[in-house]
């Protein structure tokens, strides 16, 4: 009896590892040396990765040395290139100028705290991994009781070019003066550090920006800064490449699945202060 029990409980631990390694195997996993056979177009290729240097946390200069990029984006992006062998080089610019550049092919890919929206979908592929928040940065000695769009009638409000708020905060300037109440103020800027500067010298009310660039901003100078609320924006963040450029998209969709796999993705996430509740699994979206 004691020798069919042992027998069992060795066959049932059998089981248990064999069960271990087949969920183990079945893992996706980088493969840095089949890029030509996997992503041909790849193979021999530089990737230029498009960020903004100046949208901390995601991509950002390294404090010790300048010519180093990293943050939460840049290290994941380097972490997928890696993965599959793939070489890069960064093509540094404002946030706005760089989905163009990726459009007109002066660079391949945009990741740096992109927001999907179906219209951008029509110029590039879109890979999802994380969701999005938006902040209200503003002075911190500002008295004014702004908590929301509802409190932007009569204000100065301040939105990225391009970016997913700007038409938000422009039907709000309709429905305030639909309402019999003073329109909005909207003032545009290019990139995060021209927002900074806008709420710095008190030119604006409000910016609105992505949320974690908006804390990083308070924690950096909490004399100078507060958050005045924070939305749900309900919109996902991805990387995007040109229409066209299938292998890269494929790529950055395996890399991502991977460092999403084990466990890479949330790391960065908490190193960089973001939030790996955050995460969505990775999906392509071209359309």
């Amino acid at each position: 009896m004691r020798f069919r029990k042992t027998l069992a409980a060795l066959v049932g631990a059998a089981a248990i590892s064999a069960a271990a390694a087949s969920v183990a195997n079945a893992a996706p996993a980088c493969e840095p040396d089949k890029l030509a056979e996997k992503f041909p177009s790849l193979a021999g290729k530089t990737i230029k990765i498009g960020g903004d240097p100046q949208t901390p946390p995601f991509v950002m200069r390294d404090p010790a040395d300048f010519n180093k990029i990293i943050g939460f984006d840049a290290d994941l992006a380097k972490a997928v290139m890696d993965c599959h062998g793939i070489k890069y080089e960064w093509f540094l610019a404002g946030w706005s100028g760089i989905l163009p550049a990726v459009v007109a092919g002066q660079a391949d890919v945009f990741w740096d705290n992109l927001y999907y929206t179906p219209e951008r979908a029509k110029q590039a592929d879109y890979v999802l991994y994380m969701q999005a928040a938006t902040g209200g940065l503003t002075q911190a000695n500002n008295t004014k009781d702004i908590k929301g769009f509802d409190d932007f009638c009569g204000n100065r409000i301040a939105v990225g070019v391009g970016t997913v708020e700007e038409p938000q905060v422009k039907a709000q300037d309709e429905k305030c003066k639909a309402a019999g109440k003073p329109g909005i103020e909207i003032l545009t800027y290019p990139d995060v550090a021209s927002a900074i500067r806008l709420v710095s010298d008190e030119r604006t009310d409000i910016v609105l920006y992505d949320l974690t660039v908006v804390d990083a901003q308070v924690e950096k100078d909490p004399a100078k800064f507060k958050r005045a609320f924070m939305i749900l924006s309900g919109f996902n963040i991805g990387t995007a490449v040109k229409n066209d450029n299938k292998d890269l998209n494929q790529a950055i969709f395996e890399g991502l699945q991977i460092m999403q796999a084990n466990g890479t993705q949330a790391e960065l996430m908490k190193k960089y202060g973001l939030d790996p509740a955050m995460i969505v699994k990775a999906e392509i979206k071209t359309e």
